[in-house]
């Protein structure tokens, strides 16, 4: 039996380039609309009114504001929805608010803002800089912006120094304060002049020049002078009134009716 020669399949004829062109171009636009609508879908349900925002939870330091305080200080800042607010717009918004150091916003599904607030924490009354506005420091060193009648009740010392300087006078604040309790005093004020030189004012009333230097030459002259004022004051019966430790070989101090000058150990041993 004779076989049978397969048959011949003609392979088709490539498409014209122009044709192959509309081919593709179409394919595009099929695309191009599908991403349109997908997005126009996508926006008409964010701005739905079930993603508009409902509700603000207010957590962590409230001791300075009440909640409704914070909320109608802050909220009036705030747009948009739970898909278009601006956190970081919402962040400066709270931040605003006296009182508030630091503001983390979240959002939370599906029409909600989490707020976490952390308050300054005042550690002194600050008297520096040009401005005549009432400002705190607190224990992070900031100078901050605040009504000084909330803290009238809590004895804090003032700081007075060039501006930026607030930092570095609330660390020397806190390294001040343990000599002069060995004396029963406390540190009302400390006060830096543009020179570098320090001065305190104790709740007794006293003041004291402490005189310029690194922040370990001027602790160890106002040591020395810490631990050999209760001899002159014993001697005399008489309360310190001003101190002025800026003497190279000692201080000079004046009691009440009566000024005398110290000399330092090694004068004495001469």
């Amino acid at each position: 039996m004779a076989r049978r020669a397969p048959a011949f399949t003609p392979s088709p004829s490539p498409l014209p380039g122009d044709v192959r062109l509309m081919h593709v171009t179409a394919n595009a636009l099929y695309v191009l609309a599908g991403l349109a609508l997908a997005a126009l879908a996508v926006n008409l349900a964010m701005r739905m009114p079930a993603f508009s925002l409902r509700a603000i939870r207010i957590e962590g330091d409230v001791l300075r504001n009440s909640v409704s305080t914070i909320r109608a200080n802050a909220a009036p800042k705030l747009a948009g929805n739970f898909f278009t607010a601006d956190l970081v717009r919402g962040k400066h918004a709270f931040e605003s608010v006296p009182w508030v150091r630091q503001a983390i916003v979240k959002r939370v599904w599906p029409n909600r803002l989490a707020v976490r607030l952390e308050e300054h924490r005042p550690a002194a009354v600050w008297g520096g800089g040009d401005s005549a506005t009432d400002r705190l420091v607190n224990t992070y060193g900031e100078v901050f912006e605040a009504n000084i009648g909330d803290v009238e009740d809590d004895s804090l010392p003032t700081l007075s120094g060039p501006d930026g300087s607030s930092m570095h006078m609330l660390s020397m604040l806190n390294r001040l304060k343990p000599g002069f309790e060995r004396l029963d005093a406390r540190i009302d004020a400390l006060a830096l002049s543009g020179r570098g030189s320090w001065r305190v004012e104790l709740d007794t009333g006293a003041e004291i020049e402490l005189g310029r230097g690194s922040d370990d030459e001027v602790l160890a002259r106002t040591d020395r002078f810490i631990g050999t004022l209760t001899q002159v004051t014993s001697r005399f019966q008489r309360p310190l009134e001003y101190a002025d430790l800026r003497h190279h070989d000692g201080y000079a101090v004046r009691l009440k009716g009566i000024t005398t000058v110290i000399p330092s150990a090694k004068e004495r041993k001469n």
